[in-house]
C-alpha cells in the first residue's frame, strides 16, 4: 500500500480511474480500425478494448495514479479478452501506474491460493515461476472468512502487494446484508471491517496503513466516517462518486487529517467523457475529467500531503 500512498502523495491525487470497458464506450473510429484488421469478433472487440484502454492510460499516466481494471469486461470476450485485461495490465505498470484488478474473487484453500498466485503472485511451472496477470493489488470477497483471506495475505508480504476486501459497498441493495445487526450489536459491515484490521496487523507500512484495504462506498457518507475512525490502519478503495451518485462532500470523513487514507474511484466519468463532451478525442476529454475529479476532491481535501 505505501506504493499507492506514495503515487497519491506525488501526483497530489487520490483518485483510480476504473478501465471497464464496452464496446459502446469506445469511439466507433476505434472500434472499426480493429474490426478492419481482426473482424468483428472476439479478437476484433479485444483488440479496439486494448487500443481503448492504451490510449486512456496515455491520457492520464501523469495526473492518475491508479487504474482500476475489471475482471468482467474482459471475460465477457473470452480467452481474447483476458489477453486484453493482461496486456492493459503490463501497460499500466511500464507507464508508472499502480494497478488494481477488481476480480473480487472469493474461495478457500488451494483455489484461492491459484486466484493468488494468478493475480498477484507467480504461476509455478516445471520449478520455473512466472507472473500471469501480475496487479499491485486485488479486490476480494471476504466472506468466506480467514479461511478465503490467509493465501492471500502470503502473496502480499512475499511480493509486495494488497487486496481490498468487500465491506460496505456502494449498491443500494448492499445494507440488506452488509447494514445487519450481529448479537455484540456491531454490524456485518464494521465486523468485517475489524477483521480486516486484524488480517492487515501484521503488514503495516510506513505510512499508518496495512496491505489489507477496504472497499468503502461513497454512497454512504456516515458509514465511510464511522468506518475511517474505527479502521485506522485500513486503507479505503472508494468507489461510487460521480456516475453512482457519491460526491465529493462526502468523501472527507474516508480520509485521515494528512489527506490520505483512500482513493477514490471514476468509471465511466472518465471513460465516457468524450461522449458527455460531444467530442471525438476520447483522451483529452478523459484528461479533462479527471483533472476536474481531482480538483473536486482537493477541495474537500485540503490537508492531502501535508
Amino acid at each position: 500500500m505505501d506504493r499507492l500512498i506514495e503515487r497519491i502523495l506525488a501526483m497530489k491525487n487520490p483518485t483510480v480511474a476504473g478501465l471497464d470497458p464496452k464496446l459502446d464506450y469506445i469511439p466507433a473510429a476505434v472500434r472499426e480500425a480493429a474490426y478492419a484488421e481482426y473482424g468483428r469478433t472476439f479478437e476484433g472487440a479485444a483488440a479496439a478494448l486494448l487500443r481503448f484502454n492504451k490510449g486512456l492510460i496515455d491520457a492520464l499516466c501523469d495526473i492518475v495514479p491508479a487504474v482500476k481494471p475489471q475482471a468482467a469486461y474482459y471475460e465477457m470476450y473470452g480467452w481474447q479478452g483476458m489477453r486484453t485485461l493482461q496486456e492493459t495490465i503490463a501497460y499500466a505498470k511500464e507507464k508508472g501506474m499502480y494497478v488494481i484488478t477488481d476480480g473480487k474473487r472469493n474461495d478457500i484453500g488451494a483455489t484461492m491460493e491459484a486466484y493468488a498466485a494468478a493475480h498477484l503472485g507467480a504461476t509455478d511451472i516445471e520449478g520455473e515461476a512466472y507472473p500471469a496477470f501480475d496487479s499491485d493489488a486485488l479486490t476480494v470477497n471476504g466472506y468466506l472468512g480467514t479461511d478465503g483471506i490467509a493465501p492471500l495475505l502470503a502473496q502480499c508480504k512475499a511480493r509486495e502487494k494488497a487486496i481490498f476486501v468487500l465491506v460496505k459497498t456502494s449498491n443500494p441493495s448492499s445494507g440488506e446484508l452488509q447494514d445487519l445487526p450481529l448479537a455484540d450489536g456491531m454490524t456485518v459491515y464494521e465486523r468485517m471491517g475489524r477483521m480486516c484490521e486484524q488480517w492487515g496487523q501484521e503488514q503495516v507500512g510506513r505510512y499508518g496503513y496495512s496491505a489489507v484495504g477496504a472497499v468503502v462506498g461513497a454512497t454512504y457518507p456516515e458509514m465511510l466516517t464511522e468506518l475511517r475512525q474505527k479502521l485506522p490502519h485500513t486503507f479505503f478503495l472508494i468507489p461510487g462518486y460521480g456516475a453512482q451518485g457519491g460526491g465529493a462532500e462526502g468523501l472527507r470523513g474516508g480520509f485521515d487529517e494528512r489527506g490520505l487514507g483512500g482513493i477514490v474511484n471514476s468509471s465511466r466519468a472518465i471513460m465516457c467523457a468524450w461522449k458527455k463532451e460531444g467530442c471525438d478525442d476520447f483522451k483529452a476529454a478523459a484528461r479533462r475529467e479527471a483533472l476536474r475529479m481531482r480538483e473536486d476532491i482537493l477541495r474537500v481535501l485540503p490537508g492531502l500531503g501535508r
